[in-house]
């Protein structure tokens, strides 16, 4: 077991692929990165820093702090928030988060449009496949995670689940989150 890694070295190898790839690299760059270079951190090792975001604003801070880094400061303006059009709404995308049966078993997940999916599903199905339920949502990413943890002692194989009557209720009570 290796301990833990100085945080100057971290940013310090983080800021030579930024400056080897010229922007800020995606998780599988890093990734790629440590297979092909000993001693070059994995992903996971960056996550101490927190969100993307997060990390590009400690980059940046770390950058003000030693001279030499103005090109690196550059790279990670998606600290940033983006601005917001000036007087106008910003949309709100909306998507589902539904639950369908085939058999016995139940498949959480997620989609842009209500229905389309169960057309998609019901081709690579022996059973017939209905849709349970919708819960209409503005995070359906979170949402689905959220019910893929609640009802993770009852998951079978990827996104199905053997669910029993109030597991089953409970979702059908929610309509929007």
């Amino acid at each position: 077991m290796r301990g833990a890694r100085d945080e100057r070295d971290l940013l310090e190898k983080f800021i030579g692929l930024m400056r080897e790839l010229g922007k800020f690299p995606t998780a599988n760059e890093v990734k790629l990165k440590a297979r092909r270079t000993p001693g070059f951190p994995w992903h996971n090792t960056f996550a101490r820093f927190g969100s993307k975001r997060e990390f590009a604003a400690r980059i940046q801070e770390y950058c003000k702090e030693h001279a030499g880094y103005d090109d690196v400061a550059a790279l990670c303006a998606i600290a940033e928030p983006p601005p917001s059009p000036a007087g106008k709404d910003v949309e709100v995308e909306f998507g589902f988060v539904y639950l369908m049966k085939s058999g016995r078993y139940y498949k959480i997940g997620r989609m842009n449009h209500v229905g389309g999916r169960e057309r998609d599903l019901a081709i690579q199905m022996p059973d017939k496949l209905t849709t349970v339920h919708s819960i209409r949502t503005d995070d359906p990413v979170g949402i689905e995670s959220y019910w893929h943890r609640r009802f993770e002692p009852n998951r079978k194989n990827g996104e199905w689940f053997e669910l029993s009557t109030a597991d089953v209720n409970a979702f059908k009570r929610r309509k929007f989150m």
